[in-house]
């Protein structure tokens, strides 16, 4: 990994850190894994959810399932000892359930949302992931940069690629101090996506425009760069295959590129712990 430079945007400069793959392109598949990851990275390492995504995921589909099972027990006959305790197992699964639905429900339009429009944009540059009240008043920041040499069509599988991606822009975050005062949890607060997309982006349902978004100068963000490897791109501009990107490159830039913040904002649970003691 190396470090560079980059100009903030109306800010002070701030450092990039740049996370490198030898792989041939950053497909569609790879920014969609790497960007919900570090989404689920933030959440949890900023106390938004209990735990980390995945053990919530599989708890959430356990309930369900343990609802569906005591609804079919309880329209069988049973003795009345019994059937109160299936019941009361029932309403606190139901509790359960209704307590994280809510958050579920908006991670899984996001990825949806978001999976929508790199589809329509593969070449997306630039990702950014708010916590805070308002996409203007952050507590934290993280911005995703993605170097496109090549866009290339993608199924959005999960691969070695994105997951490999992933865990280096997780242990780089984690280097660089993102989430350690742990001490500093203030309650659930909100997640917002915003993407800097070219202006022509037509996705009403799932995202709207955000021209003039720019959030408190006093906030130092999180800045990734995703991209291939010097060795690798001095091997394509050798053998000729540059020149597409480069005529992509050019043409996406050309574009009146703006941001577009996501509709789906994920708000997070409120800590067990600090509710029972209030």
């Amino acid at each position: 990994m190396q470090k560079s430079t980059a100009e903030g945007e109306g800010r002070l400069e701030t450092e990039f850190v740049n996370i490198e793959t030898a792989s041939d392109s950053l497909d569609s598949s790879v920014v969609f894994h790497v960007v919900t990851d570090v989404l689920a990275f933030v959440l949890y390492m900023h106390q938004q959810i209990p735990s980390v995504l995945q053990d919530i995921t599989l708890e959430f589909e356990e309930l369900q399932n343990e609802q569906k099972d005591l609804t079919v027990v309880l329209q069988s006959e049973m003795k009345a000892s019994l059937r109160r305790t299936h019941t009361a197992r029932k309403r606190e699964v139901k509790q359960g359930l209704r307590r994280m639905e809510k958050l579920m429900r908006s991670i899984a339009n996001l990825k949806d949302a978001f999976q929508h429009l790199i589809t329509e944009i593969p070449d997306i540059e630039r990702v950014t992931l708010v916590l805070g009240a308002s996409p203007l008043r952050p507590l934290q920041v993280y911005e995703l940069c993605f170097s496109h040499e090549k866009i290339v069509p993608a199924d959005f599988s999960r691969t070695r690629i994105a997951e490999g991606l992933s865990r280096k822009a997780i242990r780089t975050l984690i280097s660089r101090g993102a989430g350690s005062d742990r001490s500093s949890y203030s309650g659930p607060s909100k997640l917002f996506l915003l993407v800097k997309a070219p202006a022509y982006l037509n996705l009403p349902l799932h995202f709207l425009p955000k021209r003039d978004f720019k959030y408190n100068k006093k906030i130092v963000p999180f800045k990734l760069r995703f991209q291939r490897r010097k060795h690798y791109v001095e091997a394509d501009t050798q053998s000729g295959d540059a020149g597409t990107a480069k005529s992509l490159s050019i043409e996406s830039s050309s574009n009146d590129s703006i941001w577009f913040q996501c509709r789906h904002v994920i708000k997070g649970l409120p800590s067990e712990t600090a509710a029972t003691e209030d």
